[in-house]
């Protein structure tokens, strides 16, 4: 059965008993809009929008895949301002000739997703269009601290890493290498296909990072080089990272980046979407234990700064490896400049 054999109201009779309610949830599908408890009496809410053929490719994940990624983007920039995800609501533009299987996949994928951190799926809504593309708006609990900003930073913080580096872009290479087969070759091959295809952020660790003092902190997902430089602007600051304490995530990708003829280190730095969280914490603070240095912060630095660190405009705050320009190409995914 397509989407276009069914009414709107047909298709989400099927949508709506697949959803999770959510622990914070007093009022989910049904109304003209869903109720959630705040008692914190603020929420944190954040939007994103996957796009068939610029996000994701059908032949390369399940309908289930594709609602996971949507949740799990969302989440993870709930978390990274310390707070719970809560709720998400999802609106849905699909083609008539779109399987309802496909529909009720996503649908679980975002069950998948949301279910074991008590987040509900609480409304949205549906439209026909030339292509599929799900908008995911995600509310969330600061539970009564502080928001973690971009803009703590302070010179002489150390920047952690809680998550992976480079497995999705990794993932990504290897099916557009070998098509929706990738994986097959190795455990490692499989690990970074399935990265791609379903993210796994570590929500809690956002909360965690707020509670134990995170001067600054967002999810890295558009690359590390791109992010840690919108920490460093929003800052006014410098981010130099060190090759030393990247060699743990270099050493995980290096034989699949051979195999690939593909940098490591270029995964590393540039490689988005796996939704990991960088942080800022003052020198000498004890972070929670998932996450691992992989810098430290200084003043900001005037001047043009060097080809290839990630700056603003004018020079000043930037990021950079080892004390220098990092040798890769770009700095991350633009949604507007990236192919």
């Amino acid at each position: 059965m397509r989407v276009g054999e069914l009414s709107e109201e047909q298709l989400l009779a099927r949508i709506i008993p697949r959803l999770p309610a959510g622990t914070d949830t007093l009022l989910g599908p049904g109304d003209d809009a869903a109720v959630i408890r705040a008692a914190d009496g603020r929420f944190v809410v954040s939007t994103d929008v996957l796009v068939e053929e610029r996000h994701f490719v059908r032949a390369w994940s399940t309908g289930a895949d594709v609602g996971w990624r949507a949740a799990m983007q969302n989440l993870a920039d709930v978390a990274a301002m310390g707070a719970r995800p809560t709720s998400l609501v999802l609106s849905l533009v699909l083609p008539d000739d779109v399987e309802v299987d496909w529909v009720l996949d996503l649908t679980d994928g975002l069950a998948q997703a949301c279910g074991p951190h008590g987040v509900g799926v609480v409304g949205g809504d549906l439209s026909g269009g030339p292509a599929i593309v799900a908008a995911v708006t995600v509310h969330g609990d600061l539970a009564g601290r502080a928001p973690v900003l971009r803009s703590g930073a302070r010179p002489g913080d150390v920047v952690v890493h809680s998550g992976v580096l480079g497995h999705s872009a990794a993932g990504l290479e290897l099916l557009r290498a070998q098509g929706p087969t990738a994986g097959g070759g190795s455990a490692d091959e499989a690990a970074f296909v399935r990265a791609y295809r379903r993210p796994d952020p570590p929500l809690t660790d956002g909360p965690a990072a707020a509670g134990a003092g995170a001067t600054a902190m967002m999810d890295v997902s558009d690359g590390l080089l791109k992010d840690l430089g919108r920490i460093a602007r929003a800052a006014g600051v410098s981010i130099d990272l060190r090759t030393r304490d990247l060699g743990p995530a270099l050493d995980e990708l290096d034989v699949v980046a051979q195999a690939c003829d593909a940098s490591a280190l270029g995964w590393v730095l540039t490689g988005g979407e796996d939704h990991g969280l960088v942080a800022t914490f003052p020198a000498g603070a004890a972070y929670p234990a998932g996450f691992r240095r992989i810098g430290v912060v200084g003043p900001a630095v005037g001047g043009g700064g060097e080809e290839g660190s990630e700056e603003a405009p004018d020079g000043g705050p930037r990021v950079t490896l080892d004390g220098a320009a990092a040798p890769v190409g770009g700095s991350g995914w633009d949604h507007f400049g990236s192919s």
